[in-house]
């Protein structure tokens, strides 16, 4: 009965959200064979004035799935991009409408009074410092994994979390899985038995596991912003595998472990 009246508790606190989720008792959703969706809907109506308004630092893979995400959401509408790569910026445009702002500042997202929330999908070395900078203009920040890229760092993040007391998410999307989620509620029914070995692996066997993404052409000093992006690292000539492939090199990521076993935790 306790089990039953917190996760009640739980359901009525999402509010405005739409989640898929499963909707019965543990032992009653074991039971059940094949694959359910349960929709728990958002009760409240959106109003034309219920609206809010994102931006994103970093448009490469995640900072495009996370858009992408966040616009499935009633009420949610994307205002402004910022990237160093002009091709993103340009790319931005066709995708989402050529009224985006963009820019490759990102201190101009910060200082714009109808930006609402804030998303981060740099590279890892920029998480900590934009995160802080956007708690601190007053705006709401969902930031991808992991939120800084040395350990010195997080308490000063967690510090203007708490002073400003804006919204803050990590993005890390494996942990809030809903595919995980069901895996627990079936081995807490006891619906799989008893577990005496797991056996996990990933295959990284590929360009693209390899962090080596697709390059494109037109990479240089003159579509790149450069100097923007070393910025807090020391002075080095242009390199595009550094900024294109960034999750290879030290000066920007923090390599396996924060790019998987964080996924973990």
């Amino acid at each position: 009965m306790k089990a039953n009246r917190s996760r009640r508790k739980f359901l009525q606190q999402l509010g405005g959200s739409s989640l898929l989720l499963a909707a019965g008792t543990l032992k009653t959703l074991a039971a059940k064979e094949g694959t359910a969706t349960r929709i728990l809907p958002h009760k409240s109506k959106i109003r034309a004035n219920d609206k809010i308004r994102i931006a994103c630092i970093g448009m490469g893979i995640m900072g495009h799935a996370d858009i992408d995400s966040a616009l499935k959401v009633p009420g949610v509408e994307l205002s402004a991009v910022c990237d160093l790569y002009t091709g993103r910026l340009e790319r931005a445009k066709e995708k989402y409408g050529k009224n985006i702002h963009t820019t490759r500042d990102y201190r101009e997202l910060l200082l714009r009074k109808d930006i609402d929330a804030i998303i981060i999908a740099t590279s890892d070395n920029w998480h900590a410092r934009i995160t802080i900078d956007a708690l601190n203009s007053g705006k709401a920040v969902y930031c991808e994994k992991p939120v800084v890229q040395k350990i010195s760092e997080g308490l000063p993040v967690i510090q203007a979390q708490k002073k400003t007391q804006k919204l803050m998410q990590v993005g890390s999307q494996r942990v809030s899985s809903i595919t995980y989620r069901k895996a627990r509620e079936l081995y807490k029914s006891g619906a799989i038995g008893r577990l005496n070995c797991i056996e996990a692996s990933f295959d990284r066997q590929s360009a693209l596991g390899a962090w080596e993404y697709t390059m494109p052409t037109d990479g240089s000093p003159q579509t790149v912003d450069w100097d923007r992006y070393i910025e807090s690292t020391a002075k080095i000539p242009y390199d595009p595998k550094k900024f294109f492939w960034w999750r290879n090199y030290r000066d920007f990521r923090t390599g396996v472990t924060g790019d998987f076993f964080v996924h973990q935790h």
